[in-house]
């Protein structure tokens, strides 16, 4: 079991074009009473996202020039940090609290798991619907650096990150657990983007979750098929 007391934890938040949300969600995250550094990487916005984000005193803001997508965004995060635990939490959440975060670091800072993955329920009936339907897909989780830093490809994986982050962890039989954040959701892409940006917004990320997918199983085919020839 780690020692918690020199166990260092980050919050990485990475975030594109959320000039509109990012503020409450850094509201409740600087109130953790357990993560000693906020990082937010603007993952090559348009918008005020980073300008935003600077005016929160203690959190670092890393730009990245051009959009390399969330699996990109969150390796930045974690590359600008020595912490060994690391919690990433999305920027576009409502009703986002400090003990909601606080209750997905717990588990893995306590050494009860190596992956804590944060649940809806409670909050937007789409966001906990779509949750229940695949709650292995929520972007809201705490992890053990090293375990992140050894997923395949992690800066390539887009919006498939999640499903990579999960693989890996079944592979290497780490420890997994989930915990649940009531009341909280995410901001609906249509609702963000209006409603013809935010179909197409919302068709390119199931994209690249299956794109993910279909990565993370022929990797898994081919560790499978050398094992069979040894």
């Amino acid at each position: 079991m780690p020692d918690t007391a020199t166990s260092k934890v980050a919050i990485v938040v990475p975030a594109y074009n959320e000039a509109g949300r990012i503020s409450s969600v850094l509201r409740a995250i600087t109130q953790s009473k357990l993560a000693e550094e906020v990082i937010v990487v603007d993952d090559g916005s348009i918008d005020e996202t980073a300008q935003i984000a600077q005016k929160f005193a203690g959190v670092l803001v890393k730009v990245l020039k051009e959009n390399v997508g969330k699996g990109g965004a969150m390796l930045a995060g974690v590359q600008a940090t020595d912490a060994q635990i690391i919690a990433f939490i999305d920027a576009d959440l409502v009703g986002l609290r400090a003990e909601h975060v606080d209750t997905v670091i717990r588990p893995v800072l306590a050494g009860a798991c190596d992956l804590c993955v944060g649940v809806f329920r409670g909050g937007k009936f789409w966001s906990d619907t779509a949750q229940k339907v695949t709650p292995h897909l929520s972007g809201q989780r705490a992890i053990k650096r090293e375990l992140f830093l050894t997923v395949p490809h992690i800066g390539e994986m887009r919006l498939g990150v999640e499903v990579a982050m999960n693989q890996h962890a079944k592979r290497r039989k780490a420890l997994v657990t989930r915990v649940v954040l009531r009341g909280v959701a995410n901001y609906h892409k249509e609702k963000k983007m209006g409603l013809m940006k935010g179909s197409r917004a919302r068709i390119q990320m199931y994209s690249e979750i299956a794109a993910a997918m279909i990565r993370v199983r022929r990797k898994r085919s081919r560790s499978s098929k050398r094992n069979l020839k040894k």
